[in-house]
């Protein structure tokens, strides 16, 4: 019965007729019999012309169908060997089997493997040599890609104790290629007025639209220009963990302080899936998690985050689902930093968070230091909130791209698919500038309404 189900297994494989089946001799095929777990070798003849039936087939098959265990001895290259010796017993064959299994090398599933599509004489050459695919079906089986130089390496704790963290715009020249010199004024313009951090290449920095050779171009020139003056925490997630790892290791190999990391979005993962996703970039440097279930379409739970917070590389949360939540983790020893400006000021002085990742600080740096650095200032909350609503009326960076090409600190390019706001939001802004004050607002052009024909929107670049 064994040998009619290979036979007939064999025939299916070739989609072939029955009648024109045959096995050629310098084929090798590595299959598995479901009952005992032996392995066997089959070396057959061609097969009889079309008038001899399948039983006389599968007889004469089973005459020239030889077991090869006898024969058969393989060493992997690891710790332990996997020897089959004449003496082997079915019990021996099965422990073996499960180990060959367990390194990939035979399925449970399937009663006959095809072998790599190589000419036969290959098996043959002396100077061959298998070598084990171990390492290839073990994850994180890598050393890591780091350097121990004082200048690369940032303690966690000075992550933590940041207060103003800016999410930084990125901005453009009229071809779509970055701006670094208004990039450069941006960060500095920072710098002057009390910001400890920025966030490169985050979605205010629509690092979603960037390669990940221009994500490490950014981190590294920044890093570069402005690291001993400002703590460089480069975004560095992605929904792939294979990608995240691969930029990780860039981006702190470039000289970035500390990542920024995401839960995987769209392809959604489970709650394990999410601490195993995050586990595998910790151990590479400080990292701030980043919770904004409006983007992923998936919270992130505290657990999540009590879990990672074994390591001492989890600098902490950005946070954006509430002040609750803020509460929560602050209550249990984890830093978190507000994702929401228009929270912000509670979430410092009311909730206990540490800071703020900000939006509204590339316009107005230094009152957004005012606000989380010289205690409760209810005042001068109101009295930014509604910029802060104008920013996020529709999503990010969408207002604050408008808002900066408007004061003339960037130009009016906007990479696809953002587009400015209608010119009535415009001119609404230039009113909230007027308000507020313009002197507060980065650059030193008067503020304007631009038309729409100033804006250049690139799709190709």
């Amino acid at each position: 019965g064994l040998f009619c189900k290979w036979i007939e297994k064999r025939r299916r494989a070739l989609d072939v007729a029955p009648t024109h089946v045959r096995v050629s001799e310098k084929e090798k095929f590595l299959y598995e019999e479901m009952s005992e777990f032996f392995i066997l070798r089959p070396s057959l003849p061609p097969l009889p012309p079309a008038h001899r039936n399948l039983s006389s087939l599968c007889r004469e098959a089973s005459q020239s169908l030889h077991f090869s265990v006898q024969r058969f001895s393989l060493r992997l290259l690891s710790s332990e060997s996997l020897t089959l010796s004449p003496s082997s017993s079915p019990t021996d064959c099965q422990s073996s089997m499960a180990a060959l299994k367990g390194y990939g090398l035979c399925s449970m599933d399937s009663a006959m493997h095809f072998p790599c599509p190589k000419p036969f004489q290959a098996y043959k050459r002396k100077s061959s040599k298998w070598i084990s695919p171990k390492a290839a079906v073990l994850p994180n089986f890598h050393l890591p890609m780091r350097s121990l130089e004082v200048k690369n390496r940032t303690n966690t704790d000075d992550i933590k104790a940041l207060r103003l963290i800016t999410a930084i715009k990125t901005p453009y020249l009229p071809d779509g290629r970055f701006d670094l010199e208004a990039y450069d004024d941006l960060i500095n313009i920072q710098i002057q007025n009390g910001a400890e951090g920025v966030i490169v290449v985050g979605t205010t920095g629509e690092g979603q639209l960037m390669s990940w050779d221009e994500h490490i171009m950014l981190i590294g020139h920044t890093v570069n220009c402005f690291g001993a003056s400002i703590k460089v925490i480069g975004n560095t997630g992605s929904n792939s963990t294979r990608e995240a790892i691969h930029a990780t290791e860039q981006g702190f190999a470039v000289g970035m302080h500390a990542a920024l990391h995401i839960n995987p979005y769209y392809g959604k993962t489970s709650i394990d899936g999410m601490i195993a996703h995050f586990q595998s970039v910790l151990h590479m440097g400080p990292t701030i998690i980043y919770n904004v279930p409006g983007r992923t379409g998936q919270d992130i739970p505290p657990r999540v985050v009590f879990e990672l917070s074994r390591s001492s590389n989890l600098a902490g949360v950005k946070e954006c689902v509430g002040n609750e939540r803020v509460e929560e983790y602050t209550e249990n020893g984890v830093s978190v930093w507000s994702g929401n400006d228009d929270e912000c000021h509670d979430s410092r002085w009311d909730y206990g968070a540490t800071g703020v990742i900000s939006v509204t600080s590339n316009l107005v740096p230094g009152l957004m230091r005012k606000l989380v650095f010289e205690g409760k200032n209810s005042e001068l909350n109101e009295k930014l909130r509604p910029l802060m609503g104008w920013l996020f009326r529709e999503p990010n960076p969408i207002g604050l791209n408008t808002a900066l090409a408007q004061l003339g600190v960037a130009r009016p390019v906007f990479r696809l698919p953002y587009v400015p706001l209608p010119l009535a939001k415009r001119v609404e802004f230039v009113r909230m500038v007027e308000e507020i004050g313009r002197e507060h607002f980065v650059g030193e052009r008067d503020v304007q309404a631009l038309d729409d024909d100033d804006f250049i929107l690139i799709g190709r670049y």
